[in-house]
């Protein structure tokens, strides 16, 4: 659980971090002399009933809003800090619109320095506290007045937020890890060391990990949390992790770390749905602004559906960024730009990995994580839909993917892609037109390879499988082998066909054991005397002797006829021996003994050779 502090410069929020965990959290000197916040700041909390939690306490100076969202982003409720004499400010007022766009569930106000004004002056804070946070993430918080100086209210600030702490549901443990870097540094004897707050999932010491972007690889050497070693690491935790294998220099803050086992992958281009806050400029195609993500920050581009997001609008839009990022469904982020600078809108992303660059923002906004894996499905097209990266895309669990596919109808799963039935049936088709036309170009071949009408189909091997599959089960087509062909065709079942192919084989038959090669054969009757011969295999009439040699059966016959006759099992003979035996030269010699050689008929030796069994019929 990690809670963080919001709220305008000087209003307390580090004084009151240390009076709640004795920790210092302004630890660089430039934040000492100064008196502000420039870095993000950690200290333990232990409530009672709860244990130990993690507060970040982060600046309230405008010029450091950057570092706030990286803090806010990790945390699971709020600490509102306000001056109970100075009141709402408009860093309050800016953090508060965070904290609403980044979808924090709740939280606690302490109205600070409450020992330096009077009860009608705390009277009237909590009134106007209350005003501002009417319609926010906070409204209905306590308001409690509280004094890091003299300790007043603290115990009742902490019962207060352990209650709240109480109500947040835990983070998914089954999830991917993911780790939004905040800070970097190096450890005499550990090496690098990144720190930040487990977004999801679990990770373990020694266990290999990415650094994205950039897809740098290193290991999990050491795990620390509030001071401890740990071996393993939850969600919701703050946690230094020393990695092996890697530089300090290698490790950019606002990268993060993931387990090199999950699919993670980045992105510049997002869907989501964007809240544009009430006061803010209306946003067209060509304006920029920066775009607020955990510990990341790029400049982006907002595209929207029908044109200009309006100030008060929530629109489903298209986000271009200009580098890449890790995101996942679900997430916020927030958009900073206009004139003046500051807080602008937010929102939530609905698709962390669109197929392409130009994807359109989807049809509406807040729709249900069933209506946009319908969308994705559609989107996906015969390619089908990769469901090894849904969760990553919808935001959800893996078991809840599964949930979600078993509830849409007329699908099939095909491995780990999901293709509507339709789909199937438009592949199925075209399988049937590209089979046609096979046969009409060549209809002396017996129909198409069975790689070649999958790459034909130009869909995944497996979805074009599963159609090959339900032809046949339907009856569609008909499979031979490795060959695909329709229904009643016969290769070379033509008149010319058969005619070509009564004269190829008579030019066999005439020739005997010295028949042409296929060189001599395609001069006379062109390429297509291959499909012939195939063909001619196929119905037993011919023996394919070798790459560019094909007897007649009968010839074939006759060569084995005269080995027999001739060998015996424990004599070795030489090339001219049996040269004399079957009566033929070198130029069919070495192509008929060769092919003995790879069917076993014969054992080749420097010698020799010897004819263990010679069968009768090739």
């Amino acid at each position: 659980m990690i809670i963080g502090t919001a709220g305008h410069i000087d209003h307390g929020k580090t004084a009151l971090v240390r009076a709640l965990t004795g920790v210092e959290t302004d630890r660089l000197p430039e934040e000492q002399r100064r008196g502000i916040t420039i870095a993000l700041g950690f200290a333990p909390l232990v409530l009672e009933g709860v244990g130990t939690v993690g507060m970040v306490d982060v600046p309230g100076h405008e010029g450091f809003v950057r570092t706030m969202l990286a803090g806010a982003s990790g945390i699971d409720l709020a600490l509102l800090v306000i001056d109970a004499a100075e009141g709402v400010r408009p860093q309050t007022r800016e953090h508060l619109a965070i904290l609403s766009l980044l979808g924090i569930r709740g939280g606690v106000v302490a109205l600070t320095k409450a020992d330096l004004v009077d009860e009608d002056l705390r009277a009237i804070a909590i009134d106007e506290v209350r005003g501002a946070l009417a319609g926010s993430v906070l409204e209905g918080a306590p308001v409690l007045p509280v004094s890091a100086l003299t300790g007043e209210g603290l115990d009742v600030l902490r019962a207060a937020l352990a209650a709240a702490c109480t109500a947040v549901p835990a983070r998914g443990g089954e999830d991917p890890w993911r780790l939004p870097i905040d800070r970097v540094f190096s450890v005499a004897g550990a090496g690098t060391v990144v720190t930040g707050t487990g977004w999801s999932g679990v990770l373990r010491r020694e266990v290999a990990v990415r650094i994205l972007p950039g897809d740098r690889a290193a290991r999990v050497r050491g795990l620390e949390s509030h001071g401890a070693r740990v071996d393993e690491i939850q969600a919701g935790h703050r946690v230094a992790v020393a990695l092996a294998g890697i530089d300090r220099e290698e490790v950019p803050v606002g990268a993060t770390l993931v387990r090199a086992d999950e699919p993670w992958e980045t992105t510049q281009v997002l869907r989501a749905d964007l809240i544009l806050l009430s006061d803010a400029q209306r946003l067209g195609p060509r304006t920029r602004v920066r775009f607020h993500l955990g510990t990341q920050e790029c400049g982006a581009r907002v595209i929207a559906a029908g044109g200009e997001v309006i100030a008060g609008s929530t629109r489903a839009v298209r986000l271009v960024l200009d580098a890449p990022v890790l995101a996942r469904g679900g997430d916020r982020f927030v958009l900073r730009g206009g004139s003046p600078f500051g807080t602008i809108g937010g929102g939530a992303v609905t698709d962390a990995i669109p197929l392409s660059r130009r994807a359109r923002p989807w049809p509406a906004p807040d729709a249900t994580p069933a209506m946009r894996l319908g969308w994705m499905l559609d989107e996906s097209g015969a390619a089908g839909l990769d469901l090894t990266i849904v969760p990553l895309r919808l935001g959800v669990r893996p078991v809840q993917v599964e949930r979600l596919v078993k509830e849409l109808a007329k699908v099939t799963r095909v491995g780990d892609r999901l293709i509507r039935n339709e789909r199937l049936e438009q592949l199925r088709q075209r399988l049937i037109t590209r089979l046609e036309r096979a046969h009409q170009e060549n209809p002396l071949a017996p129909g198409l390879d069975r790689q070649e009408a999958r790459q034909l189909l130009s869909v995944q091997p497996a979805i074009a499988d599963e159609v090959i599959r339900r032809a046949e089960r339907a009856q569609v087509i008909v499979i031979e082998g490795a060959t695909l062909r329709l229904p009643g065709f016969s290769a070379g079942a033509e008149a010319g066909a058969r005619s070509a192919k009564d004269d190829v084989m008579e030019r066999l038959r005439s020739a005997g054991v010295e028949p042409p090669s296929l060189t001599e054969l395609k001069a006379q009757w062109g390429n297509a005397v291959v499909a012939l011969l195939k063909l001619l295999q196929k119905e037993g009439q011919v023996v394919q002797v070798g790459l560019e040699w094909w007897f007649a059966h009968e010839a074939v016959v006759t060569l084995l006829a005269r080995l027999a006759a001739h060998v015996r099992p424990e004599v070795t003979y030489t090339p001219s021996e049996l040269r004399e035996a079957l009566g033929i030269t070198r130029k069919w010699l070495i192509p008929f003994l060769e092919w003995c050689d790879a069917r076993g008929i014969s054992r080749r030796s420097e010698a020799g050779r010897r004819f263990p069994s010679v069968p009768a019929t090739p």
